[in-house]
């Protein structure tokens, strides 16, 4: 039997489901046309070696079509890797593997050049999946990637560049990679790193790519125990943060205290300082294992790069993860954030060796934080009581920054199913704009896209 942390709020659904002309609680806002998708991990089965990891479980899109005020469709809809294709009785779709590592990405899913691909780091292509969440095949771009890719490939709102860092554990280096609004591969730079560190994100601003060397580095050791995640914590490797240029490629490093990051929020040049704002964790993986380390906290750090020093502040330390921004502000001076809280709870992602005990869906609070980084303040708007819920994402509506929607799946004990929450980024404590109650739960999961149109 396999030790898992599919329990709880990530417990997996089992079938996929399609359902038509959902039912809405207030009115869908009119410009709101396209698809909601969000990927997250949902084994077929928990006697699978993947079960054990959070983050290698086989990946399930989750999709809702939204026009004319409308929710038209739901979807839910495994990626059919090889090895998920033959589970299902199905023949494995066409298309390249990395180093022998097909996998069901799990991470995130987005849109480029009017394709759709569910994507994840550490070796694995990129999934291309059709309008209604079909899996059409692995993709490495018409040979343009020479590994795999990332979940978090960040979009330059002025050239329309889709950036990426790549890493894998037979590497020593890292791969910045650049995809051109049409979809063709234009650059792949190796950024030499020791250990091969584990990247979940990365920064992007005017003229740097910004880079984590981190102390989570492979570990043979849980290489030869059969971990699905052979990482751990690393007290030998170093914290640096590396500011790549956009234009020559050339990379300088800074240091930074000993910490994790999976996720950014944005980062910005301000005169002779790069400013990046992540969160952050004081260690991850302490032993290989997810759950331990600390709680997470909203930093920026400060890098001055006259005089080669890194200040980090502390903008909200309440537990929180998942931040998002108007993307429409990637690289560039911004005021508003948006993350969802969590909870200070340890060594509940990932059990390890240890007898399995429940995940609490306490450690999933219901809370969605909006951060004025401008003022220093920020909102909160709760959703009630173990109504846990997952990455806000917020959706443009006009030209001020926080002229939009905030979109998040949040659980809704009471029907035992997941609503669509969608939430006025100006009027961000009051009521929903429009609730969509749709047919099923949708686990706990990671990132997630509006691709309009």
């Amino acid at each position: 039997m396999t030790t898992t942390p599919f329990t709880g709020g990530f417990t997996p659904v089992t079938e996929e489901v399609t359902a038509f002309d959902l039912a809405v609680t207030g009115r869908i806002p009119a410009e709101l046309n396209g698809r909601y998708l969000r990927n997250g991990p949902n084994p077929l089965g928990l006697d699978d070696p993947a079960a054990a990891h959070l983050l290698t479980g086989d990946g399930m899109v989750h999709g809702l079509r939204l026009r004319d005020g409308r929710a038209e469709w739901y979807r839910n809809r495994w990626v059919r890797s090889a090895g998920v294709a033959r589970r299902l009785g199905e023949e494995p779709r066409p298309g390249p593997v990395h180093a022998g590592l097909d996998l069901a990405p799990n991470t995130h899913v987005i849109g480029l050049a009017g394709r759709t691909f569910a994507t994840q780091e550490g070796g694995a292509l990129p999934y291309e999946l059709g309008y209604e969440l079909e899996t059409i095949g692995a993709c490495d771009f018409g040979g343009g990637l020479p590994g795999g890719y990332t979940g978090h490939a960040h979009l330059d709102p002025v050239s329309g560049e889709l950036h990426a860092i790549a890493n894998f554990w037979g590497w020593d280096h890292h791969q910045h990679i650049v995809i051109d609004p049409g979809g063709v591969v234009t650059q792949v730079r190796k950024i030499p790193v020791p250990d091969a560190p584990m990247v979940h994100d990365f920064a992007l601003t005017e003229r740097y790519v910004v880079i984590y060397d981190l102390p989570v580095t492979f570990s043979m050791a849980h290489a030869r125990k059969g971990s699905p995640l052979p990482v751990a914590w690393n007290e030998a490797h170093g914290a640096r943060l590396g500011l790549v240029s956009r234009d020559t490629g050339e990379v300088r490093w800074f240091e930074v205290e000993p910490c994790w990051v999976f996720h950014t929020l944005n980062a910005y040049e301000d005169g002779d300082e790069v400013v990046v704002d992540v969160v952050r964790y004081p260690k991850r993986f302490v032993d290989g294992r997810l759950g331990l380390g600390g709680a997470p906290t909203l930093d920026r750090w400060r890098v001055n790069l006259r005089t080669g020093s890194v200040t980090q502040t502390r903008l909200d330390d309440r537990a929180q993860e998942f931040p998002r921004m108007d993307e429409r502000r990637t690289g560039l001076p911004y005021r508003y954030g948006y993350t969802a809280a969590t909870l200070d709870v340890e060594d509940v992602f990932y059990p390890g060796d240890t007898e399995l005990a429940d995940m609490p869906d306490e450690a999933f609070d219901n809370t969605l934080i909006k951060h004025d980084l401008e003022r220093g303040t920020c909102e909160t708007r709760r959703m009630g009581r173990k109504a846990y819920v997952g990455e806000p994402l917020f959706i443009p509506a006009g030209e001020q920054e926080d002229d939009g929607y905030v979109l998040a799946y949040v659980n809704n004990p009471d029907r035992g199913a997941a609503d669509l929450v969608i939430l006025s980024a100006q009027d961000f404590t009051g009521d929903p704009i429009a609730t969509v109650h749709l047919p099923v739960r949708i686990p706990l999961g990671f990132h997630g896209s509006w691709i309009a149109g």
